[in-house]
């Protein structure tokens, strides 16, 4: 049970990041729907269930140290490299709305000018990314428990405190701008999406676990408990809808209302999530084309980088709302392979055993 709740942790830590923290992810995909975005939620979580145990299976059974031999093993070379790729623009895609979001998070909250908060974030990715500052990032990781813990409190506490009926709220919600038009294919797409961005790490996790039934079980717990999070944001969201309407940072925005010193606290949190989850994305972007620690990989790097300052100009919001629902929508590729694959086990399998024969 300790190795089920280890890997189910892990697996939610890779998915929870910082879009998640903010809050903006989960009002564009579930709660600018309303109460129906209830259901929604329930559709997700059962996604998350499932493909995450497939993953870390997956991974498990074929003894994974890296993503791409599994992905090619169950897709075949053609549509590998077409998902391979999908990976790649899904890094840079997601590094570019972190610095919109390092922007967003001390403009909100200090009331900086947007570039400051950016710029800040570009230097401290720059600098953690060429010299693999790996206790940095092991202590930004660390936070994440206190960011689950927070989001749970927050919602009990305002769901239980919060004025007008649910109707009331749901109307004003609907309102809201939306990440796709439909709350059952934003459903499907904001868990393609987050598989996109967290299948790589989930293989490799899965392949670390001998005992097959382990790895399984720990990556469905971890869905569930993803699709628990989701639901608690969506309610806390809903139940302060009149408050957060229109702010970058709606989960920020919550905290900050019920305590100054909290918000201050959460918006450091948020800041570290944001960092550490930029620092992910455009590291494995200059991984996936050059040896790490290289002179090309710090040019690659610092190159994505600031090009991601740039277009981080078009704001944290917008970003959101373009790039998400494109990744989920190419994350369909993947999702579609992974579940597929859930039903020919067996000869990966028999793959694994030639490969340590």
């Amino acid at each position: 049970m300790k190795k089920v709740l280890q890997i189910a942790s892990a697996f939610i830590g890779i998915i929870i990041g910082a879009g998640f923290a903010s809050g903006q992810e989960i009002l564009q995909y579930f709660t600018s729907f309303g109460l129906i975005g209830t259901i929604a939620v329930v559709i997700a979580t059962a996604l998350f269930a499932y493909i995450g145990m497939i993953l870390t299976r997956l991974g498990s059974r074929m003894q994974a140290n890296n993503h791409s031999d599994v992905i090619y093993k169950i897709s075949g070379r053609f549509i590998g490299i077409v998902i391979d790729y999908i990976l790649v623009a899904v890094l840079i895609g997601v590094g570019v709305v972190m610095i919109a979001g390092g922007g967003s998070t001390l403009q909100q909250q200090f009331g900086l000018p947007f570039w400051v908060g950016a710029l800040l974030m570009v230097i401290l990715i720059s600098v953690a990314a060429v010299n693999n500052v790996s206790r940095v990032v092991n202590i930004i990781g660390s936070i994440t428990p206190f960011l689950i813990v927070s989001v749970i409190l927050v919602a009990i506490y305002t769901v239980a405190t919060m004025d007008g009926s649910l109707s009331q709220l749901s109307t004003i919600a609907a309102q809201q701008p939306k990440a796709l038009p439909n709350w059952a294919l934003s459903a499907i797409n904001y868990v393609s999406f987050n598989i996109a961005v967290g299948a790589s790490m989930a293989i490799v996790m899965g392949g670390d676990e001998k005992n097959e039934k382990i790895a399984a079980w720990g990556g469905l717990a971890g869905g569930l408990g993803i699709g628990v999070l989701i639901l608690l944001s969506h309610y806390a969201i809903l139940a302060n809808i009149e408050a957060v309407a229109g702010y970058d940072m709606p989960m920020l925005k919550i905290v900050d209302d019920l305590s100054p010193v909290l918000g201050f606290i959460y918006s450091l949190i948020l800041y570290g999530m944001v960092f550490n989850t930029g620092l992910s994305m455009f590291y494995s972007f200059g991984a996936r084309f050059a040896h790490t620690g290289t002179k090309k990989f710090k040019v690659i790097t610092i190159g994505s980088i600031v090009a991601g300052f740039g277009l981080s100009f078009v704001g944290f919001t917008s970003l959101v709302s373009i790039f998400y629902p494109l990744f989920g929508y190419l994350g369909l590729v993947l999702s579609t392979v992974l579940i597929i694959a859930s039903f020919r086990m067996k000869k990966y399998k028999a793959i694994a055993e030639e490969k340590v024969a």
